[in-house]
């Protein structure tokens, strides 16, 4: 059984995805927050026996699901946040995922689909709605300045590190990237976990993005190297 928190502040919305979840027989509610300071509260409450995945609105009265999602990241690392959005919301949905959410869908997700998705969430796996990733990638690309202000530990990548971030940037596989890098999978694999470590990110969906908001910076400096 899959424990879930609802984190919605409109009651009609909130009320429509527990009817609709709790269809589902692997699927449980415990509990429901119209914004994300009772979220946070709620979390504290059940500590002894947390949600697994919570369903985290974004635009909220009180405290905004971004702010609550690095907060309930930071003090519960073991519940997974699966972010609700509209493709309005886009430039919340980095800093929701670079503070630890595992992914995001649009509310008017089938209910199949949306079960589904807390299933992969809850498998470790992360979850994007359609066409959302790419509208947020675009947008970063748009918006960035043209003397970006890094992200902590960017400036040290090595040339090495930051030709596999370029890969990852485009979607590459760790077997792409070895093959196009000449290097094993292995070694491959330890870089891309010395990126993560350096930019303090939690998985590859995090490095993408980060690598897609600098990718002409990337580019740039590798080729002048």
């Amino acid at each position: 059984m899959i424990r879930l928190l609802l984190v919605e502040d409109q009651e009609i919305v909130r009320r429509g995805l527990k009817t609709l979840l709790e269809t589902k027989p692997d699927l449980q509610v415990i509990g429901e927050a119209s914004n994300g300071q009772q979220a946070i509260e709620l979390m504290q409450s059940l500590q002894a026996s947390p949600p697994d995945v919570i369903l985290m609105d974004i635009r909220m009265p009180v405290l905004d699901g971004v702010t609550a999602t690095q907060r309930i990241c930071q003090e519960f690392p073991g519940t997974k946040i699966l972010v609700l959005t509209t493709f309005d919301d886009t430039k919340y949905i980095t800093e929701a995922i670079r503070y630890g959410a595992k992914g995001y869908i649009l509310k008017d997700t089938p209910a199949e689909e949306l079960a589904e998705s807390i299933r992969l969430i809850h498998r470790g796996y992360t979850q994007f709605g359609p066409g959302i990733l790419e509208k947020t990638i675009a947008q970063m690309s748009t918006t960035a300045p043209d003397k970006p202000e890094l992200p902590p530990g960017m400036a040290e990548l090595t040339a090495r590190e930051r030709e596999i971030l370029i890969c990852i940037a485009t979607g590459s596989s760790n077997r792409e990237i070895a093959q196009s890098l000449f290097l094993s999978e292995g070694t491959v694999r330890n870089h891309i976990s010395h990126i993560l470590t350096r930019l303090n990110l939690r998985d590859r969906t995090q490095a993408a993005i980060v690598a897609n908001a600098f990718l002409s910076w990337l580019q740039k400096l590798n080729s002048a190297s």
